[in-house]
């Protein structure tokens, strides 16, 4: 889609011929038919789940429950471009500006005659106005989606990183426009003042206003990070300031993921806090490692009234289907459950009334509780 919007606006219909490299479209198939073809002979309804409704019925409707706004991956753009988001943009801005005068250039010179285009030279490569188009079309086409998720415009995320790195380079003479510099320093600040107090909002809430000592330190930390940001671009230039950010956001990542194991690094337990609540609170594979230590990975694990995410992440890391009450009601058989018993403001769902009526003469007793998820973990009888 992004080669022939390319070439049909540069008028130039071979690119997108030049581009159907018919041996690699042959090696394509000879890779992925055989895989596709093994799958749907194992699993008959594939073609359909996978094709027809998890592609065109995603996209058409939101039977997936991911609906979003149009103006959605606007703010997932800026949001993934942190903290180069302000010379992102600007760079954006300038890659439009610049695919506007090549076209216009180009319109005019395909008017003039065989004559006048020999007198003068061709109009410069459109580099820029390939990586606009790369960037912008999957934005438009994905906004158009009855279903939104993330990482569908992952591919955006490359051409924008090259016109802001192209960016960078052609302005390591003049310097950055002082708004552009003062804006990243802003961002970066931000950034880093929001990754310092993550850990204490998931753990109380959006509600509570942090600590004064917290606010104190996320305050001083980014404070410190712009003006590291401004020193070195003032002392080296702007050929320092990719350094300098991603000095930043490499002691962010520690933070985040704490030390080792990597490199040779061993694991230092006290710097994995952060990423260890994050993991509890976000995830099903901390759960799911608990619940195999208390049974093996082929019995029967059912859930009741939990997030889908939750749900689907206990059948991966389990590598086992497991039961839906709502959907495939109560097993016969014994089995752990697990129940969600409050929403995200802690508002209660009554899931622990409900239970007993699914349950109603069967015996069954909780094992632990999951407070990061409002999750109750229980062992329930065989019928």
């Amino acid at each position: 889609m992004i080669v022939g919007c390319f070439a049909a606006l540069r008028r130039e219909w071979w690119i997108f011929w030049r581009s159907l490299w018919w041996p690699g479209i042959a090696l394509y198939f000879a890779i992925v038919l055989p895989w596709f073809i093994a799958v749907q002979h194992q699993n008959p309804t594939f073609f359909q789940e996978f094709f027809l409704e998890h592609n065109l019925e995603r996209f058409a409707t939101n039977r997936y429950q991911h609906s979003q706004p149009f103006w959605y991956y606007g703010v997932v753009v800026l949001l993934g471009t942190m903290p180069w988001t302000v010379i992102a943009i600007r760079a954006m801005v300038e890659g439009v500006r610049m695919s506007v005068a090549e076209w216009r250039i180009r319109h005019a010179w395909a008017k003039k005659g065989w004559l006048g285009r020999l007198a003068e030279s061709q109009p410069g490569d459109a580099f820029p106005e390939f990586l606009v188009l790369w960037a912008l079309i999957p934005i438009l086409f994905f906004s158009i989606s009855q279903s939104k998720l993330p990482g569908y415009i992952l591919p955006s995320i490359p051409p924008i990183t090259i016109l802001t790195g192209d960016y960078l380079f052609r302005r390591r003479g003049v310097g950055l426009q002082r708004w552009v510099l003062v804006g990243h320093v802003f961002v970066v600040g931000l950034v880093t003042a929001a990754v310092l107090l993550l850990p204490w909002f998931v753990g109380h809430g959006a509600k509570a206003a942090p600590p004064g000592r917290a606010l104190t330190v996320a305050g001083v930390s980014a404070l410190s990070a712009a003006a590291l940001i401004l020193l070195v671009v003032q002392r080296w230039g702007i050929q320092r300031l990719r350094l300098a950010t991603c000095s930043v956001m490499v002691v962010l990542l520690l933070f985040l993921y704490g030390i080792g194991p990597f490199f040779g690094v061993g694991r230092v337990a006290a710097s994995k806090r952060t990423i260890e609540l994050l993991d509890r609170t976000y995830s099903a594979r901390p759960l799911a490692e608990r619940l195999s230590t208390i049974v093996p990975g082929n019995e029967t694990v059912a859930v009741f009234r939990v997030r889908r995410d939750m749900e689907y992440g206990l059948a991966f890391y389990r590598n086992h289907e497991v039961v839906n009450y709502d959907e495939a009601g109560v097993p016969a058989e014994e089995h752990i459950l697990v129940v969600r018993v409050a929403d995200k403001g802690g508002v209660d769902l009554r899931s622990p009334a409900a239970l007993s009526e699914y349950l109603e003469g069967r015996h069954y007793e909780p094992l632990f509780n999951w407070p990061e998820q409002e999750l109750v973990v229980y062992l329930v009888g065989a019928r």
